[in-house]
């Protein structure tokens, strides 16, 4: 086993490198610390996944988490999970400023027009990919259309939406537990790390927005609501974001929301480093003025909501894998739970549609439904002409999302 010195430059490296989403950056990690270097076995790799699978929040970076912490315990843990986030974080950051210092300039605005219409087709694909995964049977198939309606339709609460898709799995649950595994750490520890990790998430939280005002004390709040209830990656939390921070808070518009979506794209590191770009655009525009400072300290706040519990999910949750694995009951509800995001992402997929699109989208309530119909003559040819380049090069082709991202940015630019 290398030391703790020795593998930080693995985990720089990964950190660095970890661009196409989660599929690539745990593949990218099986390379690194697997295949080549033997860190872990094949089979503890497995676990790992599974596990960092059924926690809320970015799986690729919990997984990194575990893996430092299985070598080097807390410190090594911390080392890998950090590295795997900040070198994307200071990438993002960076975007974020130029984006709100240059943004109304009209060649950035005719690339992000691009970028817009290849993030529709990379939400569609990431449809594809969870359908596929999460999708087990006719009930998961319901499931996820009841999903899509509850929040589509009726405008309920994600976490809600969330809550009832796992209850309703571990209630109808026929497969008995496995056998009997012992937990082999004592509940006094698990209380020590649960409490200790609660103080690091939640005390600074509290410091600032005491210090700073309300505001940031709701940047606060928004994120680590978001950190406990968003089970199924990345695209789950865009669509709670989409709901409450563009609809609810009025923080960014959709087209923001859009535009940040395709610089964490861009990114390496997780793609929930978007909440950077939605904490920083929360914060820049107090009274409407842009102040840098102010979205510099909302990113921050919103980094730290939202990572801070990923620490606190691997270090209280990873001596209890092969536990939690024999469960049956539990099992079903995170499966459940993976159905019901399929419908929430197709909401996503389907609302951010309608704002890119067409430049007028209408909105309205009828007792309890919520609906919203476009324009049809507001349509933008161009949005329509980019998408399709795009479905060419990610569905038919197979290329990746970078390479899109930047065709689809050099033709907006060309049709603008």
């Amino acid at each position: 086993m290398p030391s703790l010195r020795e593998t930080f430059p693995v985990w720089a490296k990964i950190g660095f490198l970890s661009f196409g989403g989660p599929a690539a950056q745990i593949g990218l990690m099986h390379r690194e610390i697997v295949e080549e270097r033997g860190w872990l076995s094949e089979q503890q790799y497995l676990n790992a996944l599974s596990f960092c699978m059924l926690l809320p929040g970015p799986e690729a970076m919990q997984l990194a988490t575990y893996s430092g912490w299985r070598m080097h315990g807390v410190l090594g843990g911390l080392l890998a999970g950090l590295m795997f986030v900040l070198p994307g974080a200071a990438v993002v950051l960076a975007l974020a400023v130029t984006y709100v210092t240059y943004g109304d300039l009209p060649v950035l605005q005719a690339a992000f027009l691009g970028i817009k219409a290849a993030v529709l087709i990379v939400l569609a694909q990431a449809l594809i990919k969870v359908a596929r995964k999460g999708l087990r049977g006719v009930a998961h198939w319901v499931l996820a259309g009841l999903s899509f309606a509850a929040l589509f339709f009726f405008a309920l609460p994600f976490p809600l939406v969330i809550a009832v898709a796992g209850l309703w799995g571990f209630a109808t649950a026929r497969a008995a537990d496995g056998q009997p595994v012992a937990v082999q750490v004592p509940a006094s520890t698990t209380l020590r790390t649960v409490l200790i990790w609660l103080a690091v998430w939640i005390i600074p939280l509290a410091v600032v927005g005491l210090l700073a005002g309300d505001l940031f004390l709701q940047i606060g709040l928004f994120f680590s609501k978001l950190a406990v209830v968003t089970f199924g990656g990345a695209y789950a939390v865009l669509a709670y974001m989409a709901q409450d921070a563009v609809q609810g808070q009025g923080w960014l518009s959709a087209a923001e929301m859009l535009d940040g979506l395709g610089l964490a794209e861009t990114t390496p590191g997780p793609l929930i480093l978007v909440t950077e770009f939605v904490g920083f655009m929360a914060a820049v525009r107090p009274d409407g003025v842009v102040n840098l400072w102010l979205g510099v300290a909302g990113a921050g706040v919103a980094l730290w909501a939202t990572f801070a519990p990923c620490f606190l999910w691997v270090f209280v949750g990873a001596p209890y894998i092969d536990w939690l694995g024999s469960k049956a009951r539990l099992s079903a509800g995170l499966a459940a739970i993976s159905a019901a995001v399929v419908g929430v992402i197709g909401n996503l997929s389907v609302w951010f549609a309608l704002h890119v699109l067409f430049a007028v989208v209408h909105e309205s309530r009828v007792g309890v439904l919520h609906l919203w119909w476009p324009d049809l003559a507001s349509v933008d040819w161009r949005v329509v002409l980019l998408a399709a380049v795009a479905a060419v090069l990610l569905l038919a082709l197979k290329r990746g999302v970078v390479l899109t991202l930047a065709v689809c940015a050099v033709g907006g630019v060309l049709l603008g």
